[in-house]
């Protein structure tokens, strides 16, 4: 070869790189599909809508695709198999490491990559309006004298619905009817309607019908009330203690394939962050009653690890005890 064909051929595959570093850095060029592992209407569907507007501002494309059951492990399933490409995502929640926790599910941390933290929601203990004045006290004094006959309502099962619901029946001292349901906006429905007793939801899913009046929240499973519902107790401050094996929160965070390129990864960060900081995604928030967090990539998953951990310690005396 002489040393003009070496020139060329070099000149050829630099020329080569910057074509595929250009591509590299179109991404993406075409839509992403955002999996919801729950049916339409609950609160990860609400909130996964709410920042797939957002982010069409900048000119990414998210299509929402509700892939309910299994407790969220379905959908999320579709995304840990995904070609890590970037253009299959989805939203997690931590109802996916309770089931873990208990070998429900294959699923674990590491087969998958954490991008960013989408909401942190608390629960609360709620039950059908019937022109009475309803209070915890009232309602566990009903589980007591109903012992095994009371049911409470769940977005699917073993997950931190299902542990607060059986944290209430351990504050009467009795037990009860788990009814679970494929998402938060299944429970409200039979609620509101008195198919069901109680129901363990999230502000986000259950906010609607207490404004007009269907449904009373009587209980906040934390430490501190809530400020957008200032006037509901905590189980805490009437002497119940709700989280005695560590504190556990409902959190949901979006989630990639594992093994996705870092830059792929990193700006798939960076969209969602913008959107998750942005002022009208927390005004969404306070509106609907969750809290945002600044938390991202591998600081991300650092606290999912660590949440696994709690739940693992939780899985055994709650629901491996029975």
């Amino acid at each position: 070869m002489t040393k003009l064909h070496k020139v060329l051929l070099a000149m050829s595959l630099a020329a080569l790189a910057g074509h595929a570093g250009a591509a590299r850095a179109e991404y993406p060029d075409r839509e992403i599909r955002f999996i919801v592992p729950w049916a339409p209407g609950g609160s990860t569907d609400i909130a996964a809508r709410a920042l797939q507007g957002l982010i069409a501002e900048d000119g990414v494309k998210l299509i929402v695709e509700n892939i309910a059951g299994g407790t969220g492990t379905i959908g999320l399933a579709r995304v840990a198999k995904a070609a890590p490409d970037g253009y299959v995502i989805g939203m997690g929640t931590t109802s996916t490491l309770s089931l873990a926790a208990q070998g429900l599910t294959d699923l674990r941390t590491d087969q998958f990559t954490t991008i960013a933290t989408a909401s942190i929601d608390p629960i609360m203990l709620l039950v059908p309006k019937d022109g009475n004045t309803p209070t915890l006290e009232s309602f566990l004094e009903r589980m007591k004298a109903n012992p095994g006959k009371v049911s409470i309502g769940t977005p699917g099962s073993n997950n931190i619905g299902h542990i607060f619901a059986a944290m209430t029946s351990k504050a009467a001292g009795v037990d009860f009817i788990h009814v679970p349901y494929t998402g938060g906006s299944r429970v409200i429905v039979d609620l509101a309607g008195k198919q069901i007793d109680a129901g363990a939801l999230k502000p986000s899913e259950s906010r609607g019908q207490i404004e007009a009046g269907l449904v009373t929240p009587i209980g906040v499973f934390s430490d501190q009330r809530l400020s957008f519902f200032p006037d509901v107790p905590t189980f805490k401050e009437k002497g119940y203690d709700v989280f005695p094996y560590g504190p556990v929160v409902q959190m949901t965070y979006v989630v990639a394939p594992p093994g996705l390129p870092e830059p792929i990864k990193e700006k798939l960060i960076a969209v969602f962050r913008k959107a998750i900081q942005s002022d009208r995604y927390k005004a969404f928030a306070e509106q609907n009653g969750f809290f945002v967090e600044d938390v991202t990539g591998a600081a991300l998953g650092r606290k999912i690890d660590g949440m696994q951990t709690s739940f693992n310690t939780i899985s055994t005396k709650i629901f491996k005890a029975k």
